[in-house]
């Protein structure tokens, strides 16, 4: 055991318990069990959040876990405090959810039925908006905005994606000018788009699923944005797919159950959505699997600014 993970354990008086590492990405994780109770302790990643951001993110996830949401609880240290500090990195302590990942990459996990998975996460993801909604934030409390400049401003959350590598010239053309566009004519596009804080980052992998009900987890990238977003984030990964369409119309109508869902607006999110990550994967092309990461990305990416630059001339 390194004298960092001994030192966060005691934060949170457990001492001794075990431990194995369960990721190491963007935030390193390790699964802790004090032979009783399982929880995901985290490292935050260096810089990439401040003090007050974190603290944020914690109390939102405090409040939807009392309110009986399913998603991670923040477990507060022997003194009483949700973040701790060890070796100049943040560290956090939740409790762990059990359940199986929705899909990896875009593909839905054997023996889940697409519409019925929608329509359940929709439910859920409709009863969080609700929840925040009502929700008196507290002092000091900060997200970052991933709305229209966040999104599509010179300088986005998640970097230039019309600056990626490996665009030819005729790619990179149809990225500036998908962008201009949705810039220009951005409240056109989505007139009623309805905005508050976002989980942001409700891929497959940060939806279990235990049975006929779902968990969220990963709220790192939450922040302020469309809620259409959110919808866009679950239906991606998954556009190309066999189950695309039915998954589609399960979320659609769980999340209309208590909120509207304007398909117009959820088809210009998805095209948002989907220049993001050319833009996020910038910076890992040199991980392991990033550049057929890459590869997928954009292949997403360009299929959906050709479609918003065709619906332009007819």
């Amino acid at each position: 055991m390194t004298f960092a993970l001994a030192h966060a354990l005691r934060l949170w008086g457990l001492d001794g318990a075990r431990h194995e590492l369960a990721a190491q990405r963007e935030n390193e994780v390790w699964k802790v069990s004090d032979g009783t109770r399982h929880y995901a302790l985290r490292f935050h990643r260096p810089g990439y959040r401040s003090e007050a951001e974190l603290h944020s993110e914690l109390a939102w996830m405090e409040m939807l876990g009392k309110a009986e949401l399913l998603v991670p609880q923040p477990v507060r240290q022997v003194d009483g405090t949700l973040l701790g500090r060890v070796e100049g990195r943040h560290v956090s302590l939740l409790e762990w959810l059990d359940g199986r990942p929705l899909g990896e990459m875009g593909r839905l996990a054997p023996g889940l039925d697409a519409e019925a998975m929608g329509h359940t996460i929709g439910a859920q993801m409709a009863r969080m908006h609700d929840l925040t909604d009502r929700w008196t934030l507290p002092s000091g409390f900060q997200r970052p905005d991933w709305r229209r400049s966040g999104l599509l401003g010179p300088d986005p959350l998640w970097g230039r994606f019309w600056e990626h590598p490996d665009l030819d010239p005729e790619q990179r053309q149809l990225m500036i000018a998908t962008r201009q566009r949705a810039l220009a004519g951005f409240e056109g596009f989505a007139p009623d788009a309805d905005q508050g804080l976002i989980h942001a980052d409700l891929v497959a992998e940060n939806v279990l699923v235990d049975h006929d009900r779902v968990a969220f987890i990963d709220f790192d990238d939450s922040a302020w944005g469309y809620r259409d977003f959110d919808l866009a984030t679950v239906l991606v990964k998954f556009i190309g797919q066999p189950e695309y369409g039915r998954l589609r119309a399960g979320l659609c109508a769980g999340y209309a159950v208590r909120r509207k869902v304007d398909p117009g607006t959820l088809d210009f999110m998805l095209l948002l959505r989907a220049l993001t990550y050319p833009g996020w994967i910038l910076s890992r092309l040199d991980e392991p699997g990033g550049r057929q990461r890459s590869t997928r990305m954009l292949d997403t990416a360009l299929r959906l600014a050709g479609d918003f630059m065709e619906e332009r001339l007819r």
